[in-house]
């Protein structure tokens, strides 16, 4: 599956519903909520990125996407406890991404953000534990329709059985 395919699964299921699309060729990713429609950028034509964006928006509640960005802070260069409080986070979203690759068949990474986290071990525990998490109580409505349609494409129909997420990501 590719960055088009990923495209055109999320703008079936949700550009009129929510007035909502993706986009690809982004420098950076980047939500942005207007009055009649939203987008979600995504970097270049990455999948992982396509698919991580849109784990985001698939989390995001009503109030935060009425937000760009969904109102949250993205800073270059942070300190420790900046580092951390990112990483808390971005766990969830991290974990949706990953199911969303399974489901679509194309292998997951988890993204730290930052050359000096030293605590990246912990963090792939957190990703995988909230992975495991989502296997066993289920996703959110959003993202369990827009897993659904990736299967649809790809087969992969038991993308949520715990075996795919025992063993902790790469990095």
């Amino acid at each position: 599956m590719n960055s088009i395919n990923i495209i055109e699964v999320f703008d079936e299921l949700f550009a009129d519903e929510y007035r909502t699309k993706l986009i690809g060729g982004g420098e950076e990713p980047f939500y942005r909520c207007e009055q009649n429609h939203s987008q979600i950028f995504f970097r270049h034509d990455y999948e992982s990125s396509a698919l991580h964006e849109v784990a985001h928006w698939c989390i995001a509640s009503t109030r935060r996407r009425q937000q760009s960005d969904y109102g949250y802070w993205y800073k270059e260069g942070r300190n420790a406890k900046e580092q951390q409080e990112f990483q808390y986070f971005e766990r969830r979203p991290q974990a949706l991404e990953w199911i969303f690759s399974v489901a679509a068949g194309i292998h997951f990474r988890v993204s730290v953000d930052s050359f000096e986290a030293n605590n990246i071990e912990e963090f792939k525990k957190d990703v995988q534990n909230e992975a495991l998490e989502f296997t066993r109580t289920g996703l959110p409505e959003r993202a369990q329709r827009f897993a659904d349609a990736l299967v649809n494409k790809t087969g992969c129909k038991d993308y949520m059985q715990e075996t795919y997420y025992v063993q902790r990501p790469g990095v």
